[in-house]
Formats: C-alpha cells, structure tokens, sequence
C-alpha cells in the first residue's frame, strides 16, 4: 500500500507560496508586502496564519517587519540567513545561473579545510569510509550518494560540526547535481584519483597531502561543473 503523503501545514504552505512569489519577482527587494488581510485572502488562509509565515520569512531574513509599518521584501542575498539556503536549494529551479558556481567556490574555500582537519582528527574515520571505493559502480548516481557521504563524513571527522551544518543544508540538492557533474566521465575519473589519494593520505594521516589534492580537485570540478552546464544549455536549446 502506498503511503499517504502529510498535509502541508497551512502556515507552511503559506510560507512556501510567499517564498516563490519572490523568487519569482511578484515581490522585488524593497518592495511592500500587502497587508496581512489582503494576503490571507489571496492565499486562502487566515490571518493568524499569514502572521506565522510571515515572522518565520522575517527571521530567516527574507523580511522586515518593523511594527506600525509595512512588511518589507529584503534582498535575500546581502540580509539572508543560513536557512535561507535550505530553502533556495528547495526551488533550484528558481535558482540564478551564478549559484552553482558560487557553491563550488565556496567549496573551495571550506572543503580542504575542513578535509585537512579530518585527516588530523580523526583519519580511521576517512580510511574507513574510503576503504572500498575501487568497488564503487561506474555511474553518476553512485557517484553522487558515494561523494556526498564523503564530504559529509569528511566534515564529521573534522570535529567542528559548523562545517556539518552548512553541507547539511544542501542534502538532496547536493546528490541531483552531482548526478549531472559526474555524468563526465573525466570528473568520475578525477575523483577516482581523489579517492585514491586521500585514502592513502588518511592511512599515513598526512592532513598537509589531504588538504592539497581536496583543494586541487575542487578547482577542477568547477571547470567540469563549465561543461556539464554547457552540454545542459545545447539539450535544452
């Protein structure tokens, strides 16, 4: 029997309705929100409702309230919040062109990091995991579910659980674009050889080789990540 999915809560859907609004520019940074009666009316919900979502936007930083005023639209991407994040990466759909560069190279900065603090905390963990990826099957998916739970192990090991937090964020939209990167097969191969390398890097617990070859592979995907997208522009035009 097929499970039945949950209602969404009316303050979610609510939320969720005023998120795509912006997203989608019905609402532009600077502008002001109608009045919470208005809304609730237009959304089908009711004020209180309304009120719920819109303290939960203004939290995360997609609003300003300020009593005895209109509730104004931030720009999200100077005033946002970590779990504005969550959200985006929940309408990557909706998502700029630049975004997914901008991650890789916020990986950049954090992955050897985090991948050299590891390897010096707690290197068992890295071989462990690493310990049987000349097994992994030759395709995007498992490419994908395998990479994820490395960085993911990876930031665990690293003891500072920030770094967890922030790659978290990115569950499952992490794994769907990994499955287009990794459709390349150079970029399977390169992280075979990134596999390899910090395998043996952890089994030495060499965290200064670590950090290298996580830093060097990282620059890589970004110029893999030019193709991917451009091979995506041709299919779709």
């Amino acid at each position: 029997m097929q499970e039945q999915q949950q209602p969404q809560r009316p303050a979610a859907y609510a939320e969720e309705a005023l998120i795509r609004m912006i997203l989608d520019g019905k609402y532009t940074p600077g502008s002001v929100l109608p009045g919470e009666r208005e809304l609730a009316a237009s959304l089908g919900v009711t004020r209180p409702t309304v009120r719920e979502a819109l303290q939960r936007l203004s939290r995360d930083g997609w609003l300003t309230i300020q009593q005895g005023k209109s509730t104004r639209v931030n720009d999200i991407w100077r005033d946002g919040g970590l779990n504005i994040l969550s959200a985006l990466v929940q309408h990557s759909e909706r998502l700029p062109d630049d975004f997914i560069p901008n991650l890789l190279a916020v990986r950049l900065d954090l992955a050897p990091a985090y991948a050299r603090a590891a390897v010096a905390n707690n290197p068992t963990a890295i071989s462990g995991y690493l310990a049987h990826w000349t097994t992994l099957p030759d395709t995007p998916e498992a490419y994908a579910a395998f990479d994820w739970e490395l960085h993911r192990t990876l930031t665990i090991a690293s003891g500072n659980p920030i770094y967890t937090l922030i790659l978290n964020g990115f569950s499952g939209f992490y794994e769907a674009m990994a499955r287009y990167y990794f459709q390349l097969p150079q970029a399977r191969a390169a992280s075979r050889d990134f596999y390899a390398t910090l395998y043996k890097a952890a089994v030495e617990g060499d965290w200064a080789r670590a950090e290298t070859i996580t830093l060097t592979v990282i620059a890589a995907s970004l110029q893999f990540w030019q193709q991917v997208s451009n091979q995506l522009a041709e299919r779709v035009a």
